[in-house]
């Protein structure tokens, strides 16, 4: 190799710049991983493992997140999902979007690449799962709003997330509301894309029947799910294969109209035919009220209805969700809005005890040898749920955590 300060920017298949050079020496732009301290791990996900840790000379604190590089591809140099994460995210600003703060690398070990992104407290997850927190209807339409604005900013950037789930929505001890992990996200261009994306519990009817040519729409009804989620505490779908999650997206929302089916036969859904043939209920109801009306009111059920549709191109945008456009969808959205209660500040959200965090962090840890199920939260061998924080609540004004319905199995 030659003199490494004449290296030009690396590039993405794309073509797309990445933002590493090595015009500072090896390390390029990156700073070396010897600038952070790491204080504990808080996560753990297919690329990569994500610590807290402390820089060594102004003493903020950040999340690291070391791209995983298994061993039989460290000759191909750093994953192209991780690549393209960094390349995305340096190129977002937006205060319910993750940043990106720098690149680092180990000096000793140059394929060890980790991303340094801002810290945030507590994931959406391990406050359903780990600490049973009940958010009222007015704190869910905070959490809502910050999801929909952070959507509406990727959207009209032409960025689908394709991966929004519990997980990867997090929470800073303001009640900032953060969307992390790009590693599944794209630019929405008319050209086929990956089906087999989204976690299972969130993947939209579509993807379900192999569709290629999807579009911004797939987040919509990822978003819908969360919305129902922190209604009822619990995954609103939750199932272990296509065929599971298609039947029990009928019994939510009832048997596709001839009308869907024709939509979503236009889109060029693969396995359509055979689903309609061997597997799709006929005759069945909307169930969203059943589900969701005991938790809620019945603009929340409108709300929902309006973000969980079998037709993509009828599911309200993100901006028609906020109320913001002018359409009739945006009418019916900013009803919900204005409805009693309205939605809190976040500065209302819950907040974070040190004490209390750092207690619950000297507890148990994860058996390094327990083993992820594709598709599904990691489970904890005490809780039977997600553990991925730690942190301990002061929930002020929020309702009680209260028994889950018998007709989901407890996460």
């Amino acid at each position: 190799m030659g003199d490494p300060h004449d290296c030009v920017d690396q590039l993405l298949v794309t073509g797309d710049k990445t933002g590493i050079t090595l015009d500072h020496g090896f390390l390029g732009n990156c700073s070396s991983i010897a600038s952070y301290e790491r204080l504990d791990a808080i996560g753990e996900g297919a690329y990569g493992i994500v610590s807290r840790a402390r820089h060594r000379r102004d003493g903020s604190v950040v999340a690291l997140k070391q791209v995983r590089i298994l061993e039989h591809e460290r000759s191909n140099g750093i994953p192209l999902t991780a690549l393209r994460e960094i390349s995305i995210l340096r190129t977002l600003r937006h205060q319910n979007i993750i940043s990106v703060l720098e690149v680092a690398v180990d000096d000793t070990l140059l394929e060890d690449v980790y991303m340094v992104m801002e810290y945030c407290e507590q994931d959406l997850a391990s406050l359903l799962d780990v600490h049973k927190v009940h958010f009222s209807l007015a704190q869910v339409k905070c959490l809502t709003r910050q999801l929909l604005e952070g959507l509406e900013y990727l959207h009209r950037k032409d960025i689908i997330h394709r991966d929004i789930k519990m997980d990867n929505v997090l929470l800073t001890a303001n009640g900032l509301l953060k969307i992390a992990d790009f590693g599944m996200a794209r630019e929405w261009a008319p050209r086929p894309l990956t089906p087999g994306v989204v976690t299972v519990w969130y993947r939209a009817p579509e993807l379900l029947l192999g569709c290629c040519r999807y579009t911004r729409s797939v987040d919509i009804w990822s978003a819908g799910l969360f919305v129902g989620e922190l209604l009822i505490q619990m995954p609103v779908l939750d199932g272990n294969d296509d065929l599971e999650q298609l039947s029990q997206i009928v019994k939510l929302l009832g048997s596709p109209t001839p009308g869907d089916v024709k939509a979503l036969s236009s889109m060029g859904c693969p396995d359509l035919i055979k689903w309609q043939r061997d597997s799709m209920p006929h005759g069945r109801v909307d169930n969203l009220e059943r589900w969701f009306l005991s938790r809620s009111t019945k603009g929340t059920v409108r709300f929902l209805s309006g973000l969980l549709r079998w037709d993509p191109k009828t599911r309200w945008t993100a901006s028609e969700a906020l109320g913001k456009s002018k359409s009739k969808f945006a009418a019916a959205a900013e009803d919900w809005w204005r409805e009693s209660p309205r939605a809190a500040p976040k500065e209302q959200l819950p907040t974070f005890p040190t004490a209390e965090n750092q207690k619950e962090k000297s507890g148990p840890q994860k058996d390094p040898k327990q083993t992820t199920v594709p598709g599904k939260r990691q489970k904890s061998p005490e809780t039977g749920s997600a553990d991925l924080g730690g942190f301990v609540f002061d929930f002020g004004d929020a309702e009680p955590a209260t028994k889950l319905p018998p007709r989901k199995r407890k996460r």
